[in-house]
């Protein structure tokens, strides 16, 4: 069925992003309201891939609860750390070292970024929300916000352990150096976006000049956020490089973190009751992903710089991981734009991105899109000017065909490559 040429399913969708736009106190009853518009559809008229009725929904269900459980997993399982991370007292002991000016919350959105090259970035965009709700007393502009998504997303971007597309791409066989390109882009946007938007949180609320009285560091609480975020790293790399296969059946990430908490947790206590919000934000997220991965998306246009341009822009609405899947799928691309774009772009709403709805679990008034694009224009700015920066310094050099060869000289990236095309064959099933 369709309306104006256009699937019933995608009117479905945006009419279910239109309302998580427009609705903004009821972002939550709103993604389940179209999930389930959606998936009833699908099964009275519809199909999942190719396959109609309740067996298509659960051999869709079957493909996609890994990507949910790791989302699951970090989404609460960071909400747990950035707790942690605060009563370190790291982000009260800060602005001794910080400038005292709009150049101390530049330096600020640059630690995220840094930090995100080597974290996920969901961990990234807790952790600068921590700081900056002690270092400018929980009084945080809403463009300040994007920025802080829009670093970690931007600094993941350019790390195949930064960001789940761009683990993605390195199980099937790219390499980290064609990734790493993407900072070439990356690095000019954090500087467009970073310094307006330290320009407007000084403008609205001057970061702290001096430490808090008593402030100091409390060693335990520091080592609990280094064993969480070195489990997920560890595993992510450990899988990736001895049998990226486990990573496509099993949720490793994400158990791998809620591992190291319950390990912890006689060390320090977690606060549990943060839990309850960070499961509503979950939930929220994963329903959207859902939504998305059932869209009759078959294939993208063909593979060029134009392309990989425009999907950084439909990322921002559409999830990231079901268009890497289909890009590995379909090859051509220059690997290093496409991390750039699926990234970053995501960033531009409040609900394009993982980072970006953990952020928001924290700050509510960050679900208003309207304020959103207003306070954040300048992200989508980074996003256009880093796109063309990077095609200016490294031209677009598509370089899909030695990602299939090096699959078939390595056991090791032939299993990769078969896992990501395993992935990628959810959503291009005839």
């Amino acid at each position: 069925m369709a309306i104006a040429g256009i699937p019933l399913d995608f009117v479905l969708f945006g009419l279910t992003l239109l309302g998580v736009a427009l609705l903004h106190r009821h972002t939550l009853k709103v993604a389940l309201t179209g999930l389930a518009v959606i998936t009833l559809y699908k099964l009275a008229l519809g199909d999942f891939s190719g396959t109609p009725g309740l067996g298509g929904l659960l051999q869709l269900l079957a493909h996609e609860w890994v990507t949910l459980a790791n989302l699951l997993g970090l989404l609460l399982g960071f909400a747990l750390l950035s707790d942690h991370f605060e009563k370190s007292g790291i982000p009260a002991l800060l602005p001794r070292y910080l400038p005292d000016d709009w150049k101390g919350g530049f330096v600020m959105l640059l630690l995220v970024f840094v930090l995100s090259s080597f974290l996920d970035n969901i961990a990234a965009a807790m952790i600068g929300g921590t700081m900056a709700s002690v270092l400018y007393r929980k009084r945080v502009h809403i463009g300040f916000l994007a920025a802080i998504v829009a670093a970690s997303n931007a600094g993941g971007s350019g790390s195949v352990v930064g960001d789940t597309t761009t683990t993605m791409m390195w199980i099937a066989g790219v390499s980290p150096g064609q990734v790493f390109e993407s900072y070439a882009g990356a690095v000019v946007a954090l500087a467009i976006f970073g310094v307006v938007a330290a320009r407007q949180q000084h403008a609205f609320q001057p970061i702290m000049k001096d430490a808090a009285p008593g402030a100091q560091l409390h060693w335990a609480r520091l080592g609990i956020v280094a064993i969480i975020l070195l489990s997920a790293v560890a595993a992510n790399v450990y899988f990736n490089l001895r049998d990226p296969g486990v990573l496509e059946r099993l949720p490793v990430i994400g158990i791998a973190v809620w591992v190291a908490i319950a390990l912890t947790t006689p060390w320090r206590r977690s606060n549990w009751a943060l839990l309850p919000e960070a499961a509503r934000g979950s939930v929220f997220l994963l329903s959207l992903v859902l939504c998305a991965s059932m869209m009759p998306v078959q294939h993208l246009p063909g593979a060029s710089w134009q392309t990989a341009f425009g999907l950084g822009f439909v990322s921002a609405v559409f999830d990231n991981i079901p268009l890497t899947a289909l890009a590995l799928h379909q090859g051509g691309y220059d690997w290093g734009f496409l991390a750039y774009a699926v990234g970053f772009g995501g960033s531009m709403l409040w609900f394009g991105s993982s980072a970006g709805v953990a952020l928001a679990n924290m700050y509510p008034e960050a679900r208003s899109v309207v304020a959103w694009l207003k306070g954040g224009w300048h992200v989508a700015l980074g996003y256009v000017v880093g796109f063309f920066v990077l095609l200016a310094v490294l031209g677009w050099h598509p370089d899909a065909p030695r990602v299939r060869q090096a699959a078939g000289n390595s056991p090791v990236t032939s299993a990769a490559y078969s896992s990501a095309e395993s992935l990628a064959s959810t959503f291009t099933s005839p």
